[in-house]
């Protein structure tokens, strides 16, 4: 019985002097935090019970071995080699857990595995296994702490089961009196008082691995600001000359661009020919391809694998996101080129305002020269659109700055604002109205600011009607030009016509019909009025009788 102990105890001091000189080294350089006593201890109680395990696990493959060569059926084989792997199993965890508790760190890193060999596909994405290599490294902390917390969180639900096992058997050993049944239950029980051992080693060593590693962590702010400080110590440099190459890349495309634009013939015409755009759009795209490649180039010379993998990863990323875009980009590059459905020059309806296609780049400028409006669209914008076009009289806008005119509101004014959004008004006087652009056209404004005309009705009674349709309108319309030139407007009365316009119920009615300058349009309310003044004058001086309407002449007897 001494033997075992003194060859556990052997073990243990051999343990502990490899220890011993690694602490101390530690301890030299100052890389260790001081020695936790409590701490050894449990570490070497645990190292105990795993050497314990250890010895009955091998005994148990021993005499399962021998069990296994004096088996007659092939079903007794079957039993006794499925508890043979699972003992070598176990087996093999303890030995991992003594050495990983032993020497105090994780030890899987440095088994030895084959390399595996990668398909096809993987061979295709292997540029990747640098920048994913780099991410599993950064996060191995992270996920090493969750593993050990799943395997905590199993063996403590496993416990309880073998547990319950170990407490059954024992009471049905305490109540049986049989014999042949007791060899048995004695065969189970010390199967799972070895599986609850096995069990409760796992956990004890999952714990203390999962306390160690919460011990040694640094909070996650401290570890991110110390993976950037040393990402950017070590690959600070050929970020700097990526960005550098990419700069001098930018500056050559500029200089090439401006030497393009002054010695090339009708590079800055308005209207570009094809050739011209092809070659202002094989510049833009060669720029983007060299700025591109350009620190994919500085990686790989400067052999950093990983920046190298993440420039190809974020390239697949572009790739795979801009896919279903190329349709879209394809249309664009016609519109670029002046052969897509959009074309300088023509017209194009856009926010409710047509406007002629001034130029066609990145960036496009619409113009609307009626309302002084132009406009800076992207190039994508006009992808879904159609132009046409422009024909002689075509209309952009009802009026512009300066004019007057008149909507179905009623509102009249001088238009001093117009943008994309907003038409303004002044009314005389000085009062102001603002309309929405798509209000103000709804009102079907009617410009006075060219030539407008107005018409007044005036009656007279019927004992005139011998006179009422040739002399009477005669003389109305010589008294009207008469007055109007006395008046300062002669010059802007274009034309003037009276005429017989319809028998009415109790008056004989005549319509003066007055085109005006559109220059006098601010005048417009009193031009009205001037025309009624100058048809009561003649009424007055010549002796016309204008009548009442029947229904006021009743209303007024009825009052009498």
């Amino acid at each position: 019985m001494s033997h075992p102990v003194t060859r556990q105890s052997l073990i243990l001091f051999l343990i502990l002097a490899l220890l011993l000189p690694a602490y101390a080294l530690a301890q030299e350089e100052g890389a260790a935090a001081p020695v936790d006593h409590a701490q050894l201890q449990d570490t070497i109680g645990t190292l105990q019970s795993l050497l314990q395990l250890q010895a009955e696990l091998k005994r148990d493959i021993q005499r399962l071995n021998k069990q296994l060569a004096a088996a007659q059926t092939e079903a007794e084989k079957k039993d006794i080699q499925a508890q043979l792997e699972k003992l070598e199993t176990d087996l093999q965890a303890t030995s991992g857990n003594l050495k990983g508790i032993a020497a105090g760190a994780d030890i899987s890193s440095l088994r030895v595995e084959e390399e595996k060999k990668f398909s096809l596909q993987e061979e295709l994405f292997s540029l990747l296994k640098p920048a994913l290599k780099e991410m599993r490294d950064m996060t191995s902390h992270v996920r090493q702490k969750s593993e050990l917390k799943d395997q905590i969180a199993d063996y403590r639900d496993k416990l309880p089961v073998a547990e319950l096992a170990v407490d059954n058997l024992t009471s049905l050993l305490h109540e049986n009196e049989d014999a042949s049944l007791e060899r048995h239950l004695q065969g189970m029980l010390a199967e799972w008082n070895k599986q609850l051992t096995v069990i409760k080693s796992e956990l004890q060593s999952a714990e203390l691995k999962l306390e160690k590693l919460e011990s040694s962590e640094a909070s996650l702010a401290e570890a991110s600001q110390s993976y950037l400080k040393a990402f950017f110590q070590k690959r600070g440099l050929y970020l700097a000359q990526a960005i550098l190459a990419v700069m001098g890349i930018l500056l050559l495309s500029r200089l090439s661009y401006k030497a393009m634009v002054k010695l090339l013939p009708g590079y800055r015409k308005e209207h570009r020919s094809f050739r011209t755009r092809l070659l202002d759009l094989m510049h833009r795209v060669i720029t983007v391809i060299l700025a591109i490649m350009g620190p994919m180039v500085v990686f790989y010379v400067a052999e950093d694998w990983v920046l190298f993998s993440l420039g190809i990863l974020l390239l697949l990323g572009i790739g795979l996101t801009l896919r279903h875009a190329l349709p879209r980009y394809w249309q664009q590059i016609q519109l670029f080129l002046n052969v897509g459905s959009v074309r300088e020059g023509e017209r194009i309806y856009l926010n409710g305002l047509p406007w002629r296609v001034h130029q066609i780049n990145i960036f496009s400028m619409l113009e609307n020269p009626t309302a002084e409006l132009s406009q800076r669209v992207r190039i994508d914008e006009l992808v879904d659109m159609k132009s046409h076009s422009i024909r002689p009289g075509d209309p952009w806008f009802p009026c512009k700055r300066g004019d007057w005119v008149l909507l179905s509101d009623g509102m009249r004014g001088k238009v001093s604002g117009i943008s994309q959004e907003l038409v303004e008004l002044i009314e005389r006087g000085g009062a102001r109205r603002t309309y929405q652009t798509a209000d103000f056209l709804a009102l079907s404004p009617h410009n006075l600011s060219r030539s407008f005309r107005l018409k007044e009705t005036i009656g007279i009674t019927y004992n005139l009607q011998q006179d009422s349709v040739a002399a009477i309108p005669e003389i109305l319309q010589n008294h009207i030009e008469h007055r109007a030139a006395e008046e300062g407007y002669g010059d802007k009365l274009h034309s003037l016509r009276v005429e017989f316009e319809k028998a009415n119920t109790s008056s004989l009615d005549l319509v003066v019909i007055a085109d005006f300058d559109g220059a006098v349009a601010d005048l417009y309310g009193r031009l009205r009025r001037a025309l009624q003044r100058w048809c009561v004058e003649a009424c007055t001086e010549f002796g016309w009788e204008i009548p009442f309407t029947q229904l006021t002449l009743h209303q007024a007897e009825a009052a009498g």
